[in-house]
């Protein structure tokens, strides 16, 4: 080999060399550098953790709390260590007060060393951990409005308890009111204080329109000292809707004419007026075959309720008409016996028609009867009229 290629050879293997030397000085300097980062977080670590244990109080805060009473002190917020005087004593820190059901408080770490600055606790001596800011809520019961509603529809659906107000003793009837819709669905009721056992008495009210019914919901709450506290009511109104008949002239009715099948119809309907109801109280009774004019209409439609058959019509009726209670009056029926002689009387425009016969059957003015026909002897079925006469039915 000549002395030019034998230095060709020293010179690459010198450079291989340097180029090793080179490549592990770097990952030497990598590793120094590396372990000197770790070191000095370590120690800063250490540093701070030896800083907050030399500290005399140590508090840490969640972000939501919930207490049960209307003071708010340090010590209900936070958890705290550190010596035990120090420990009590912030504890007892005020931080403000929860005047109104519901309220919530935000407290940041700025007020909390503020306050604690106050009563004579340096920010030296502290170290607060955990939230920055902390939300404070109390603890209560609330009764949702839906449950009023709930508990005044229950209660308006139940049988009547009877008693000597007319209005506590009201209920109404299922198949009188096939609605009941809330006007308005009332506010939540926030119980103040810890929870405790709350019983809820509902009663009916006099309302102001005529188509509702107001029931008042009184919340009571357990007293430890003894018996029940009011804390609070609620109104729920309803609008009301009936079922009822309604009575419709089929023709035009004279006045003093009789009620009949023959000139009115009774129609069943879905209202949401009572005729006549000035309130919510209960419905009256027909006594016999007469009607209470002052209470006629008032209430739901009672359970015993029949069509106004032989009652008077006080004033002319045009066809077509819904006939009220106050239109009507109520007389004597005439009444024939059987056996009785009467007249047979048709009356038609232009013709009159008269003969006698042998009632047949006992029967009122309105009803239907038999009367045998004296001259035919002819057993006929007639109308008895309220005059006295039959008319023939044909």
């Amino acid at each position: 080999m000549s002395r030019i290629e034998n230095e060709s050879v020293h010179h690459a293997a010198y450079s291989a060399r340097h180029t090793d030397y080179t490549l592990y000085a770097k990952r030497y300097t990598l590793i120094i550098c590396t372990l000197f980062l770790v070191l000095c977080s370590s120690t800063n670590s250490e540093q701070r953790t030896t800083n907050n244990e030399h500290c005399a109080l140590q508090i840490y805060l969640p972000r939501e709390i919930t207490i049960q009473e209307d003071c708010l002190t340090v010590g209900q917020v936070g958890i705290i260590r550190g010596e035990e005087s120090l420990v009590a004593r912030a504890s007892e820190v005020a931080l403000g007060r929860i005047s109104v059901p519901g309220q919530k408080i935000v407290i940041d770490r700025s007020t909390l060393l503020s306050r604690l600055a106050c009563n004579g606790i340096p920010t030296s001596k502290l170290s607060l951990t955990g939230a920055e800011k902390i939300t404070v809520r109390k603890q209560q019961q609330v009764i949702k409005g839906e449950e009023f509603v709930e508990l005044a529809s229950s209660f308006l659906k139940k049988p009547a308890g009877g008693g000597n107000d007319p209005v506590q003793g009201f209920a109404l009837a299922a198949d009188s009111v096939c609605q009941l819709n809330p006007v308005q669905t009332p506010k939540d009721l926030i119980l103040p204080g810890r929870s405790c056992d709350v019983r809820l008495s509902p009663r009916l009210v006099e309302g102001g329109a005529k188509n509702q019914a107001k029931v008042q919901i009184t919340v009571f709450a357990s007293d430890p000292v003894g018996g029940d506290k009011e804390i609070g009511t609620r109104e729920v109104i309803f609008r009301l809707k009936f079922n009822r008949h309604s009575v419709v002239t089929l023709t035009e009715i004279p006045a003093g004419a009789v009620i009949s099948p023959e000139n009115v119809k009774i129609e069943k309907i879905v209202s949401d007026q009572a005729e006549g109801l000035d309130r919510i109280r209960p419905a009256p009774r027909l006594r016999g075959d007469k009607l209470a004019p002052a209470e006629a209409g008032v209430g739901p439609e009672p359970e015993d309720w029949r069509p106004p058959y032989g009652l008077i019509a006080k004033r002319r009726l045009p066809a077509n008409t819904v006939v009220r209670p106050d239109m009507l009056s109520s007389v004597e029926p005439t009444t024939i016996e059987r056996n009785e002689t009467v007249v047979l009387r048709i009356d038609r425009p232009g013709l009159l028609v008269t003969a006698l016969g042998k009632a047949m059957q006992k029967g009122q003015a309105g009803e239907y009867i038999k009367v045998r026909n004296l001259d035919s002897q002819r057993i006929i079925l007639c109308r008895v009229v309220e005059d006295g006469t039959v008319e023939p039915i044909f």
